[in-house]
């Protein structure tokens, strides 16, 4: 393994290690000493690769939302076909990686009042209930889902979802449901 490869596997120890502790202990209650321990490397070491704690959060929060953008798209698919797909993805790296669910309960996290507000603001800027919202408006016209305000019923579909992580993350044996379920809450069935 080369140098510049280490660099690169002990950054992403770093950021595996921190991004599992701000969601088990709360990125407040994390110090840096405590994910330098996790990985393990000295805390000034770790310091070369991040800079502070919130630089840290910040390399989160960002990929983060890179991964959120597989919610847009399906413009070519029928919406309920899209969904289903994205959340049997979803559902199948859940249990394969904590990361998964992992992120989804850092991003939410991360838009509370109180964390540092430059990446409160790029978690906010997140767009996966407006894309859903797009995706259910196209199909009440279809007749596929249920009527009623898109965007309410694309927060009550992503709530039920990050419910749903949040518990992954808390009973790491937990299984995941039926894809369908979460589609009924479109669909009305």
């Amino acid at each position: 393994m080369t140098r510049e490869e280490q660099k690169e596997e002990r950054k992403k120890a770093i950021l595996m290690t921190a991004l599992t502790l701000f969601v088990e202990k709360g990125y407040h209650e994390t110090k840096v000493a405590d994910i330098a321990a996790a990985v393990p490397m000295s805390t000034g070491l770790m310091f070369h690769y991040f800079k502070s704690k919130e630089e840290l959060l910040m390399a989160l929060v960002v990929m983060g939302k890179e991964f959120t953008k597989a919610t847009a798209g399906g413009d070519n698919i029928p919406p309920d076909v899209f969904l289903k797909g994205m959340l049997d993805e979803l559902f199948l790296y859940a249990q394969k990686d904590p990361f998964v669910a992992n992120m989804f309960v850092l991003m939410a996290q991360a838009r509370r009042a109180g964390m540092p507000e430059d990446v409160r603001k790029v978690a906010m800027s997140v767009s996966s209930v407006d894309d859903t919202a797009k995706l259910i408006k196209k199909g009440q016209k279809e007749g596929i889902f249920r009527k009623g305000n898109p965007k309410l019923l694309a927060l009550c579909f992503w709530s039920a979802f990050q419910g749903i992580m949040e518990e992954m993350t808390i009973d790491k044996k937990l299984g995941v449901p039926d894809s369908e379920w979460l589609l009924s809450i479109l669909k009305g069935n």
